[in-house]
C-alpha cells in the first residue's frame, strides 16, 4: 500500500512539473516570437517605407509600439475577438441569413412558370409605362 501511495505521490508531482514546464516553455516561446516578430516587423520597414514613402528608418522598440500601437487602434491581428472566441459576431448573421435563404429558395421552383405566364406581360407593360412617364 506505501508503494502505491509513493508512486501516486511521484505521479502527481511529476505531472506537476510537466504542466509547470509546459507553461513556462509557451511563456517563454511567446516572448521569443513578440520580439522576432518585432525585429521583423522592423527590417521590413527599414527596408521598404524609407525608399518608398521617404518614412524615417525605425528603431527595435519604435517597430514594436507601432506594433502595439495597431493592436490597440485595429484589434486582432488574426480577426478574432479573443474575448467572444472566433468570428462571433458574424455567426448570429449567418444563420438569420441561411434561415432567409431557405425560405427563398424553396419559392424558385415556380419562377420559371411565373415568368412564362405572367412576368413577361408585366415586364413589357413596366417599360411602356416608362417610356410614356418619359414623353
Amino acid at each position: 500500500m506505501e508503494e502505491y501511495m509513493e508512486h501516486r505521490v511521484k505521479s502527481k508531482a511529476e505531472k506537476f512539473f510537466r504542466g509547470f514546464f509546459k507553461v513556462l516553455f509557451i511563456i517563454i516561446a511567446a516572448i521569443l516570437f513578440i520580439l522576432l516578430f518585432g525585429y521583423g516587423f522592423m527590417l521590413l520597414w527599414n527596408w521598404l517605407m524609407p525608399d518608398v514613402f521617404g518614412l524615417p528608418v525605425l528603431s527595435y522598440w519604435k517597430a514594436v509600439g507601432i506594433l502595439v500601437m495597431a493592436k490597440i487602434l485595429f484589434g486582432s491581428f488574426d480577426g478574432m475577438d479573443s474575448k467572444k472566441g472566433p468570428k462571433t459576431k458574424h455567426r448570429h448573421f449567418k444563420e438569420k441569413m441561411r434561415g432567409n435563404c431557405r425560405n427563398d429558395f424553396s419559392k424558385w421552383k415556380f419562377y420559371d412558370e411565373f415568368w412564362k405566364e405572367e412576368g413577361e406581360n408585366a415586364f413589357n407593360a413596366f417599360v411602356e409605362r416608362r417610356q410614356q412617364e418619359k414623353k
